[in-house]
């Protein structure tokens, strides 16, 4: 099988001695012209008189674009058409582009952009949580409420309240290769876009909208991103839709890319978050009820903030049966950065606010937080790694809720009791736990913390239709196989994966498969690589391709042998049929000289997904990924350091189509999940302007802030519904081991005084200095 082993990316050659090939590094055309946008300065204002002569009259510039220049604003939105291409008389951001320069050169078009004077009256920009909710500013017509039991009277009957929140902070994606696009004029109204995107169906659709063409009339290609987390999923569009603009009206190419401060200034972040908690809970720390209240900054237009703010609601239970629940959420426009997709899509959001609330109210009933957390599981539904057991309730006072979440998805595939189980043990957690009291109690000024934390995400677009995905596979006369699907590379591997997943099916070596650029000319009506789901649909897309071929060749040699089609047997590089054996390339040649189709399309949509958004009901989610991590920290209680000392990850992948990369996907979604909630803070002063738009002032990790013991397996147990080989998806869910780390450090406050910690994210060694000056 080529599936299920830990192979090599299938770019990691070219990764390595700098020749993989991004948008940007594509050979410019001759003639080629370089695009710049000219940008406000100011978050909120009318604009009240452009002075460009000096953009015009710089050197390289061949002509300056502003919204007087178009008969129809091209609009960038992915949602509610709300995203001109340029400011038309309002400016909504600092950092929103005003006006649009061609230059002969990258650097003659931001130098020029540069000397644009852009009149403004200005006014008082709504920038905090506080401002819009006076305003009534706000997207979705107002807060959104799902509930689900009577959450009032579990409140009203519970023994105890308790009540908080928390503060949680954005995130700039930093993908390593910025936004780029280049745009190729071809015969007619023909525009061929390379662009670095994860969605080029969307791209082809607004492309075409703005120039004002059907869709066939324009091809959207990505080879690779040099990373993505979701900030290509929508805000590549304003760079594709300038260069094809740009070259309509100039008959040349066109290309634009993103300087890094313009990309942090320019587009959205993960949106921050406030999330208020009011729990009724017994002595022994069992949620009676919760009453959540969410509010985020969504920024200045709507794009996909809706979505987002949803899943951050659908992910308030993480891996907890809570019998009654109640969720309102305030979607608040702000003179912001639109904030976008971003690894987990509000997920991560929600998730964190519910494991405030066990790790706060384990500290208020004295008990180990992990102890709470397994009180208030749902269900095992697999004791044994990979094998299924009876569901075991945890107590009576969850038999009203069932093992169903508050927006009534069954829990069927619960593991994260056994995999606690597990890591547990593996990882010595109650000796080092014991060792951290010790040390606490002996060392004044460093202070360790230790804690363990649980994932449960949801994996399925919640917007029902965008789960489907198609595939075209070619097999040539010699034997090789092209192919291509709807989903997109940015160093995640799903290229590999697919391509294990033909050469399984075909039963020969995996060097015959290539695979090469996404293209909506070749494979139509994508979704977006996101929601986790990229092998998930596309794995089964080319799946559905292959077998459609192989089952031909296996039709003919088997009509030529007279034997069963059903005993043609693909394995080993080699076809056998009726006591013969033939070569796969062999095969592959009698069948074309037989006349035998030996190409064909794929397509798969999964199956017993439902969502009803406005009742807050239904099946969102195909199936749960889950994982559990431990961390230990130290802070240093003088100045706020910290390091991180240990961590321990056993995530279930299912059956996992390749243990290497799902391996990677873990440490990376860790690393970053861990960055996202301690050194990456967004700081906007009161005139909405970014003040953290560089890397020297917004601080990801790096290779020393990895833990130096660092240890990830995967829980071997196959995935109970039928994904591609049961595999599951692992892009996203590793993202919240993060929250370990966040709440070890809470661990570490806490051993400096008495009182609860509260800790807001990310924890910087400023905040973190500031709650032990508070708990003691």
């Amino acid at each position: 099988m080529s599936v299920a082993k830990p192979l090599p990316h299938e770019s990691a050659h070219l990764h390595v001695t700098g020749t993989a090939r991004y948008t940007d590094d594509v050979p410019a055309p001759a003639g080629c012209l370089h695009l710049a946008f000219g940008l406000s300065d100011v978050a909120s204002g009318e604009i009240t008189g452009l002075d460009l002569s000096a953009v015009r009259g710089a050197p390289g510039v061949l002509a300056v674009l502003t919204a007087d220049d178009f008969e129809s604003m091209p609009d960038c939105s992915p949602s509610n058409h709300d995203e001109p291409l340029l400011a038309t008389g309002r400016i909504h951001y600092v950092g929103q582009p005003v006006f649009l320069v061609l230059a002969d050169t990258h650097l003659n078009a931001r130098r020029a952009a540069a000397l644009g004077k852009i009149g403004i009256a200005e006014d008082t920009p709504i920038l905090s949580i506080e401002d819009a909710l006076a305003a009534e500013s706000w997207f979705d017509g107002g807060p959104r409420v799902w509930s689900d039991g009577d959450v009032e009277d579990a409140l009203a009957k519970a023994p105890h309240v308790l009540t908080g929140q928390i503060e949680i902070g954005g995130q700039e994606h930093f993908y390593l290769e910025g936004q780029a696009a280049l745009a190729l004029p071809g015969e007619g109204s023909e525009m061929h876009v390379l662009t670095s995107t994860q969605h080029p169906t969307e791209i082809q659709h607004k492309v075409a909208d703005a120039l004002g063409v059907p869709m066939h009339a324009v091809r959207a290609e990505v080879r690779r991103m040099g990373g993505g987390f979701g900030g290509k999923e929508s805000q590549g569009n304003a760079l594709a839709i300038a260069c094809a603009m740009a070259a309509r009206r100039t008959g040349r190419p066109c290309r634009m890319r993103y300087d890094r401060d313009d990309d942090f200034t320019i587009t959205g972040k993960r949106h921050d978050f406030r999330v208020a908690y009011e729990v009724g809970h017994d002595d022994e720390g069992r949620v009676l009820g919760i009453r959540f209240r969410h509010w985020t900054r969504c920024g200045w237009a709507q794009d996909l903030s809706l979505p987002v703010a949803d899943r951050a609601m659908l992910h308030a239970d993480n891996a907890y049966d809570i019998p009654a629940m109640e969720i309102t959420s305030w979607r608040l426009r702000t003179n912001t950065q639109s904030a976008t997709a971003f690894r987990g899509f509000g997920g991560p959001q929600g998730l964190l606010g519910v494991e405030r609330v066990m790790d706060h109210l384990a500290h208020v009933v004295g008990r180990d937080p992990l102890e709470v957390r397994r009180l208030n599981y749902y269900g095992d539904a697999g004791g044994e790694a990979g094998g299924p057991a009876p569901r075991t309730p945890r107590s009576i006072s969850k038999a009203e809720k069932n093992g169903r979440t508050h927006y009534g998805q069954a829990v069927t595939d619960f593991c994260l009791e056994a995999m606690t189980a597990h890591l547990v043990e593996s990882c010595d957690y109650a000796a080092r736990k014991a060792r951290v009291a010790e040390w606490n109690a002996a060392n004044p000024i460093l202070k360790r913390g230790i804690a363990v934390t649980p994932v449960k995400f949801g994996i399925s677009f919640t917007l029902t239709h965008l789960n489907q995905a198609g595939a075209l596979v070619h097999v040539y006369a010699d034997g090789s196989i092209h192919l291509n699907h709807g989903g997109t590379e940015m160093g995640q591997g799903l290229h590999s994966k697919v391509v294990q997943v033909a050469a399984d099916r075909f039963g020969c070596d995996i060097a015959r498969v290539k695979v090469t650029a996404t293209d909506t000319g070749k494979v139509p009506n994508t979704s977006a690589t996101a929601a986790s789901s990229g092998a998930d649909l596309n794995g089964m897309a080319v799946k559905a391709a292959c077998d459609t071929i192989r089952d031909r060749i296996a039709d003919h040699l088997a009509e030529t042998h007279q034997a069963d089609a059903a005993s043609v047997v693909f394995a080993d590089d080699r076809v056998k049929v009726g006591g013969a054996s033939y070569g796969f390339a062999e095969a592959a040649a009698m069948a074309y000289a037989a006349r035998v189709s030996l190409s064909s399309t794929g397509f798969y949509a999964t199956p017993e997904i439902s969502w009803d958004r406005e009742a807050g009901q239904g099946r969102p989610f195909y199936y749960f990924a889950y994982g559990v991590a431990c961390s230990e920290v130290v802070i240093d209680t003088l100045t706020g350091e910290n390091r991180i000392l240990r961590t321990d990850i056993l995530h279930d992948a299912g059956a996992s189509l390749n243990p290497a990369l799902d391996i990677g996907q873990v440490e990376g979604g860790f690393v970053q999940g861990a960055g996202w909630l301690t050194t990456e803070e967004l700081v906007w002063d009161g005139k909405g302007r970014l003040r953290t738009h560089a890397p020297s002032t917004y601080k990801i990790p790096c290779a020393s802030d990895v833990p130096p013991v660092f240890n990830v397996a995967l829980w071997q147990g196959a995935n109970r519904e039928e994904t591609i080989y049961r595999s599951k998806a692992v892009g996203e869910p590793p993202f919240m081991h993060g929250n370990s780390v966040f709440l070890a450090l809470s661990h570490a406050v806490a051993a400096c005084g008495a009182g609860y910690p509260a800790l807001d994210a990310p924890a910087t060694p400023e905040r973190i200095l500031q709650a032990v000056q508070a708990v003691r």
